[in-house]
């Protein structure tokens, strides 16, 4: 059977354990430290924007939507297919999210959908208090006209770069296009600090805020008052360290998860109706995950029965997301369309995407995939980009 393949692992790159070596030698372990002050400063120099990190990708959603106003008796527009962390902040703020189906040539939020929700909102007098999209498995989002409907009908906009840090929209960082950006350091991402999140925006006041809110917001006062609601979302200094140093190797990270797909996408160029995750001019895509769409009837097998097979293999794959409107949690939420995001999810397969993955276990994948339609078993695989 062979060595457990999963879908994506951390890989680390050298420097990360002398930076946490020199948080314990400093003995500052917890949420205060050289490396968090370090680490957010070379974050802001990646991508141009202030930054506050904390415990994870949900909280600083959590604490972006806040900034943004959003209280109870709003709703906030989100994108259906997603990961259930998007939407649960907008629940512990008291609102209601309002589900939009994705565009078939990008799997990311619908423009057109998004215009059609905010004319019957505005047609009612009850424009949503905030956009959340979301750039999927490494991609973005088409951003100018989602920015611009949102700026005509005075909607901020919360960029969900959790799985997407590295990627762009017209060769300018994802994340850096709304109000808010938010990034995740979870374990399985393209860089990781085993959890963590990070809160960017041009508005250093609303990040200096956040950071605030994020440390319980305790007064600057010696007797621990507090004068509002905060959060216990600090994050952690030792984690900071591993943060630092996977910042590093973030360039490399990408072209290793790049060039996993494309000799995926080489390799299965000769079998009808398997596609990969769609790759607009207008992005650069990381491919954090290597995504796939299958055309049952062309291909020869189900997303299912591939997903068993590769199991059988001791190979690790998932489906695409399942869209929030099919989640029991949220299945009473308006929406707009969703049939576009059902069809992803039905049809669509995560294979494993490791940087670290070797390419003996990537012609593992390769073959388990060819062999589940007849294809004959390759040898060894092409070049990546």
């Amino acid at each position: 059977m062979g060595n457990r393949i999963h879908l994506s692992v951390p890989h680390m790159g050298g420097a990360e354990q002398a930076f946490v070596e020199s948080a314990f030698a400093s003995n500052w372990l917890s949420t205060v430290g050289e490396n968090i002050t370090a680490f957010e400063e070379e974050f802001e120099g990646l991508l141009g924007r202030p930054a506050v990190a904390v415990s994870s990708g949900t909280a600083a959603i959590h604490l972006g939507l806040r900034l943004l106003g959003v209280g109870p008796g709003d709703e906030v527009l989100c994108s259906d297919l997603t990961f259930v962390a998007m939407c649960n902040p907008v629940r512990y703020l008291g609102a209601e999210p309002v589900f939009l189906d994705s565009d078939r040539a990008t799997w990311h939020l619908d423009p057109n959908v998004l215009e059609d929700a905010l004319r019957k909102r505005a047609g009612k007098n009850k424009l949503p208090r905030a956009l959340a999209v979301a750039h999927l498995y490494g991609g973005c989002a088409d951003l100018d006209p989602i920015l611009a409907l949102c700026h005509n009908y005075g909607v901020p906009v919360l960029e969900d770069a959790a799985e997407a840090l590295g990627a762009r929209y017209r060769n300018k960082p994802v994340g850096t296009f709304g109000d808010f950006g938010v990034y995740s350091l979870n374990g399985n991402k393209i860089i990781t600090a085993t959890g963590g999140g990070v809160l960017i925006s041009s508005n250093p006041a609303w990040i200096e805020k956040a950071r605030f809110w994020s440390q319980q917001a305790r007064d600057p006062d010696a007797s621990y008052q507090h004068s509002e609601l905060g959060y216990n979302y600090g994050f952690s200094n030792v984690l900071a360290g591993i943060a630092r140093g996977q910042l590093q190797v973030l360039d490399r990270r990408v072209s290793e998860r790049r060039g996993i797909a494309i000799k995926y996408q080489r390799a299965f160029s000769d079998l009808g109706g398997i596609s990969l995750m769609p790759q607009p001019e207008w992005g650069f895509h990381t491919n954090w995950l290597s995504c796939f769409f299958i055309n049952e009837r062309e291909f020869g097998a189900s997303r299912d029965s591939l997903i068993r097979r590769l199991e059988e293999a001791n190979i690790e794959s998932r489906p695409v997301w399942k869209p929030m409107h099919m989640q029991p949690l949220y299945s009473g939420c308006e929406r707009f369309g969703g049939t576009v995001a059902e069809e992803l999810h039905r049809h669509g397969i995560c294979l494993a995407s490791s940087s670290s993955l070797e390419e003996v276990d990537q012609l593992r994948v390769v073959n388990i995939v060819r062999g589940a339609v007849g294809g004959g078993p390759q040898s060894r695989l092409g070049g990546g980009v």
